[in-house]
C-alpha cells in the first residue's frame, strides 16, 4: 500500500472505535502525557492496535490514542509520539500526524521536552514555538508527493499560526505564567549536544533543542492544518547545564511543572473550543 492507503486503513479502523470527526488534536511529548488523564469519557486506543503504527517504546511516553469530546467538540489526544533516533523511518514518525489530519483535525498543538538554549529560560519554563529549524538531516516530504495528502512544495512562512501564538499567551498570562517565545531546532539525537555543537546552535538563533516535533510540523502544514508548539524547557543544555545531561532530569521537570502545564492546556482547549462553537 501507498501513504495515502496506509494513512486511509488506520482512518478506517479508528472511526469504528471512535464515530466522531475530531476537530483539534494534542501531541504530548516526553513527560507530559498525564494532560490526557484530566479527560473523560474517553475512547482509548493502544498505538500497537492502530494499523501501520508503530509502538511506543520511550520512557514517558504511553503509547496511546485518547479520543474524546468536550461541549460537542471531538479531541484527539497522542499520547506520546515516535521518534527518528528509535530507528523508525522518517515516515513513522509523521505517519500519526498524517492519520490525525485523515481524521479530520484542523488545528493541533504539538508539545515537547527541550533543552534550553536561551540563556533567559530556566528549567521548567514554557516556551512558546514561534519557528523552528530542521537540523536531523533530513525531511519527512522526502520522495513522492501525494497531492491528495498535501502540495509538493508547501510554504512554511509561518508554519507556526500567530493566532494560536497569541491564544497561548494570552492563557499564560491568565495564569501567571512567565511568557517565553522562541525559536526550537531539531537535530535527530540521540546523544545530547556537545557544548560546541549549542554554541553553533546559539549562534543560529536557536532557543531550544530537541529531537522531535519539527518533522510532525512540517507534515501537518503540509495537509494544512493550523499548528501551535509548546516546549517545556526540562534542562540546560550542554555547557550552559552545570551537571551532566540525563533523561531523567527531563521526566523530573516535566513531573515538577505538571500542574501548570495541564492548567495551560485546558484553558488553551476551552477557548478553541468555544471558538468552534
Amino acid at each position: 500500500m501507498n501513504n495515502y492507503e496506509n494513512m486511509a486503513e488506520a482512518v478506517d479502523f479508528i472511526k469504528t472505535k471512535f464515530s466522531k470527526k475530531p476537530e483539534i488534536g494534542i501531541v504530548l511529548g516526553s513527560g507530559l502525557g498525564d494532560f490526557a488523564n484530566t479527560m473523560k469519557n474517553t475512547t482509548i486506543i493502544d498505538y500497537s492496535d492502530i494499523p501501520n503504527f508503530k509502538s511506543a517504546n520511550i520512557k514517558g511516553h504511553a503509547g496511546k490514542l485518547v479520543l474524546c469530546e468536550i461541549n460537542g467538540v471531538s479531541i484527539a489526544i497522542m499520547q506520546g509520539r515516535f521518534h527518528y533516533y528509535e530507528g523508525h523511518d522518517i515516515l513513522d514518525t509523521i505517519f500519526p500526524i498524517r492519520v490525525l489530519g485523515g481524521l479530520g483535525i484542523k488545528k493541533l498543538i504539538l508539545t515537547n521536552a527541550a533543552g534550553g538554549i536561551n540563556s533567559n529560560f530556566l528549567p521548567g519554563d514554557l516556551m512558546i514555538i514561534t519557528d523552528h529549524i530542521n537540523m536531523m538531516g533530513i525531511n519527512p516530504l522526502r520522495g513522492d508527493n501525494d497531492e491528495k495528502i498535501g502540495t509538493r512544495f508547501p510554504d512554511m512562512s509561518n508554519i507556526y499560526s500567530k493566532k494560536l501564538v497569541s491564544i497561548i499567551e494570552d492563557n499564560m498570562k491568565a495564569i501567571n505564567l512567565n511568557i517565553k517565545k522562541g525559536v526550537y531546532l531539531a537535530l535527530s539525537g540521540p546523544s545530547y549536544e556537545t557544548p560546541a555543537e549549542i554554541k553553533m546552535l546559539a549562534t543560529l538563533g536557536a532557543d531550544a533543542v530537541g529531537m522531535s516535533t519539527v518533522p510532525e510540523a512540517i507534515a501537518a502544514r503540509h495537509m494544512g492544518i493550523e499548528i501551535a508548539g509548546i516546549s517545556c524547557i526540562t534542562n540546560l543544555a550542554a555547557g550552559i547545564s552545570k551537571t551532566e545531561l540525563d533523561h531523567k532530569e527531563v521526566t523530573e521537570t516535566a513531573n515538577r511543572v505538571k500542574a501548570d502545564f495541564i492548567k495551560l492546556l485546558t484553558n488553551i482547549l476551552n477557548q478553541l473550543i468555544k471558538e468552534i462553537n
